[in-house]
């Protein structure tokens, strides 16, 4: 049986026991982590997704954080002085083994949602939201008529 999933961006055709760098997720070595994002099922019969498979996922088992190859960036401009840059950049990436495609019983599993960086720190902003105090007026005399309004 093989799936094809969504993560970082691209598309993936995975079957159990396949190995995957994908871009980096939430998740620390050993963990077991769900892709719900399942575009298309294979195997006996062929599912296709609109725009998802409902049910179904990729379970994996998260083998490590490492970083891809170097990738240079070199700028040179013919007729300028001083106009040679070098810039290098390596991407963050996940290490992870496809442990199982489930066609159907995604959401009874108890497993995380594989989720990336950027989504696990806006979800946590927004479910830490700060405690709400209230700001002293900056003028007391108009706190007192205020309050003697609402009265």
């Amino acid at each position: 049986m093989f799936a094809v999933l969504k993560t970082g961006g691209k598309q993936y055709k995975v079957q159990a026991g396949d190995v995957l760098r994908v871009e980096k997720l939430d998740a620390v070595a050993g963990q077991k982590i769900q892709f719900n994002e399942i575009l298309m099922v294979g195997g006996e019969s062929l599912t296709i997704g609109v725009p998802f498979v409902a049910g179904a996922a990729v379970q994996a088992e998260v083998i490590d954080q490492i970083k891809g190859e170097k990738v240079i960036h070199f700028v040179k401009r013919r007729r300028k002085h001083s106009s040679q840059r070098t810039k290098g950049h390596r991407q963050h990436l996940t290490l992870v083994r496809v442990t199982e495609v489930m066609a159907s019983g995604a959401e009874a599993s108890g497993v995380a949602a594989a989720t990336g960086t950027a989504d696990a720190r806006r979800a946590a902003y927004n479910t830490a939201a700060a405690p709400v105090v209230a700001e002293a007026p900056a003028k007391p005399k108009r706190a007192a008529k205020a309050a003697a309004a609402k009265e």
